[in-house]
């Protein structure tokens, strides 16, 4: 059977952006719903009068908290950043699937972009 127009333009799951695959060592890892709602009470929008740099501290005390038995830091962390992101910077995090497979690339490419060096050298002028 043909396809038509409409069918083309509709959208589709298959479609829809999701984040970075994580392998982690036990299936049965879940984050609490608890843990979600304390990250979500902060979150970066992208704005330029934000401060990445502000909010990754405030994130990464919040994950320092967090030990998950066979889980790593690093795979908690990746896994609850994008609840810490809203408005551009979630956009954000979804199109660079690439940059934000490892919580190091993840970190370095969010500095990159919502703290870029031109604003580092304001700050320091």
């Amino acid at each position: 059977m043909a396809k038509t127009l409409r069918d083309y333009s509709t959208p589709a799951v298959a479609n829809v952006i999701v984040g970075p695959a994580i392998n982690v060592a036990d299936d049965n890892f879940k984050l609490r719903v608890g843990l979600i709602t304390m990250v979500q009470a902060n979150q970066f929008l992208g704005l330029p009068s934000e401060d990445a740099n502000t909010h990754l501290q405030h994130f990464l005390e919040l994950c320092d908290m967090i030990v998950i038995k066979d889980v790593t830091p690093k795979s908690i962390k990746l896994h609850l950043f994008p609840f810490s992101l809203s408005g551009k910077a979630k956009q954000w995090f979804y199109k660079e699937k690439e940059a934000v497979k490892t919580w190091d690339k993840c970190s370095a490419a969010f500095l990159a972009k919502f703290f870029p060096m031109g604003k580092t050298n304001a700050l320091r002028g």
